[in-house]
């Protein structure tokens, strides 16, 4: 994991993403799943192309599961958008990262 990424975890979910002063970026992903793998360096590009504006954070799901129940995350991967402690969007599924790229942009910019 890239030294820009924040490790998420049941324990610290709150204090690192939902207290967060900046907005958030979160990987729900496991080492198992092909798909969330394949997107990891995406996920990496972009905690260094927004390193001091966004903050980007992987929770491993087969490792914690209390987060991903409360937010009925039932395929991976699936990222949030995280403003003010509220999930501003949701996007499952691998994408490109021009198109994560889109929505972190459009969040940021609001």
């Amino acid at each position: 994991m890239s030294d820009k990424t924040v490790t998420l975890t049941d324990a610290n979910f709150e204090a690192e993403a939902l207290k967060s002063e900046r907005p958030v970026f979160v990987d729900f992903w496991a080492p198992w799943c092909g798909p969330c793998r394949a997107m990891t360096p995406h996920v990496e590009r972009l905690a260094t192309e927004y390193d001091g504006r966004l903050k980007v954070g992987k929770l491993d799901t087969s490792e914690n599961t209390e987060v991903p129940t409360r937010y009925g995350i039932t395929a991976i991967p699936t990222f949030f958008v995280l403003k003010d402690g509220e999930v501003a969007e949701t996007i499952v599924g691998a994408r490109s990262f021009n198109d994560l790229k889109a929505i972190v942009d459009k969040h940021l910019s609001t």
